[in-house]
């Protein structure tokens, strides 16, 4: 029964593959805009928020999507409660704000439209220049962000 199962286990993993979308930190990002600049887009989320996932799910699985971004833009995956790391951007230094046995980055707040809690998942794309071209957030569908990563690049 144990063979059975890996053997089925093996012959369906291909089916559930997901393209990856390459990711990096702040600090690479300066290194980046140096050698080459792009768009970056900035994605902050949590481990517990469900939607967070269920989006994650949907964008990884759209192939067309992920080629798009990995060619065309730096990405910055962003957990706003776990990075207790300080982070420098804009010439700014940013902390982690515990409280009691969670917390939550001082980054992701200055990021954020709401500044007592934002809202989860929260997309930011900036030009290559670092300017704001989107805010968004909440559920960001795959059409909709190809809509608007289109809109980025032909601007």
């Amino acid at each position: 029964m144990k063979t059975l199962t890996i053997f089925l286990f093996l012959m369906f993993v291909p089916c559930f593959c997901l393209s990856q979308m390459k990711t990096g930190t702040f600090s690479d990002l300066e290194i980046w805009q140096k050698e080459n600049p792009k768009p970056i887009i900035i994605h902050i989320y949590t481990s517990w928020c469900s939607v967070c996932k269920i989006e994650s799910f949907q964008l990884n699985k759209d192939k067309d999507l992920i080629q798009l971004i990995n060619e065309n833009f730096y990405v910055i995956n962003f957990d706003a409660e776990k990075m207790k790391e300080k982070i420098n951007f804009q010439g700014k230094d940013f902390n982690y704000l515990p409280n009691g046995s969670s917390g939550i980055h001082e980054l992701a707040l200055a990021l954020s439209k709401n500044k007592n809690q934002p809202v989860y998942p929260l997309w930011i794309i900036l030009d290559k220049d670092l300017n704001l071209v989107e805010y968004h957030e909440g559920l960001f569908k795959p059409e909709k962000m190809k809509e608007k990563l289109d809109e980025v690049l032909n601007f």
